[in-house]
């Protein structure tokens, strides 16, 4: 009896050389829903557990090249997103989004590495506004990206809140830089807060985590799960993971994601 084939999910994101975060983490996420990842490298890093120190982006008609010469080649169920390092990607992924309008996107809209180095000036953050968020299916910020993008307010008094900019239909923000007990995600759907998640708050800080759940995430969305399931089971996942995370490096605990 032959098996039948796994769901195909593409990431487009930066290489991380830790495998904290990155290419590497997004692999690893998608292949335990049993899923089969393909990747398209956006950038190349230098950074170790502390920080990102050096960005090289990759040319965007080669980012183009990598992403048409496996879709042409396999059936992909969803893209996910990561780091895209520059305006020029953002348009020219934009543009490939538009050619499969029939494939979810989830994107993780990496603005800033773990130890605090700023990933995204004003420009790109506008080129993400003007040409990329109204083509993504799940958003999944956390607090300090979700102000970024006038998604939310800077001070938020009460919950639920009705989001700032609801052209997404879907955002999870998820709430691990609040000064919170407890860690509490949310996910809002046409600007209102369909539901909220509490999980307990792990003590150490963690490299890739946004990575982690996006990707997840998406493995589950190409398994056939509706997408309240598949950010349930996500961030069940990502907590499993980072509940288990070791200190492999001077800086942040990587995620242990089995």
């Amino acid at each position: 009896m032959s098996k039948s084939l796994p769901p195909i999910v593409m990431t487009l994101a930066g290489h991380d050389p830790t495998g904290g975060a990155g290419i590497q983490a997004d692999m690893e996420a998608i292949r335990a829903t049993g899923c089969y990842p393909v990747s398209v490298v956006t950038c190349l890093t230098v950074q170790d557990t502390n920080n990102v120190y050096a960005i090289q982006t990759v040319q965007s008609d080669f980012v183009l090249q990598q992403a048409r010469t496996l879709l042409a080649d396999m059936p992909i169920q969803v893209f996910k997103l990561g780091l895209l390092g520059s305006p020029e990607n953002i348009i020219a992924i934009s543009q490939l989004l538009s050619e499969y309008p029939h494939i979810p996107v989830v994107f993780d809209p990496v603005l800033a590495a773990g130890g605090g180095l700023s990933l995204a000036d004003n420009e790109l953050i506008d080129c993400l506004k003007k040409y990329l968020l109204p083509k993504v299916t799940l958003l999944t910020p956390n607090i300090p990206e979700a102000i970024e993008l006038g998604i939310m307010p800077k001070k938020v008094s009460s919950y639920p809140i009705v989001l700032l900019n609801s052209v997404n239909q879907n955002i999870l923000i998820t709430g691990t830089h609040s000064d919170s007990q407890r860690v509490y995600n949310r996910l809002y759907c046409n600007g209102k807060l369909q539901y909220e998640t509490a999980w307990d708050r792990l003590k150490y800080e963690y490299h890739g985590s946004g990575c982690t759940l996006a990707a997840n995430i998406s493995g589950w969305l190409a398994q056939g799960f509706n997408l309240q399931e598949a950010v349930q089971k996500g961030q069940t996942y990502t907590w499993n993971s980072l509940n288990q995370a070791q200190c492999l490096g001077k800086g942040q605990h990587i995620p242990y994601r089995t």
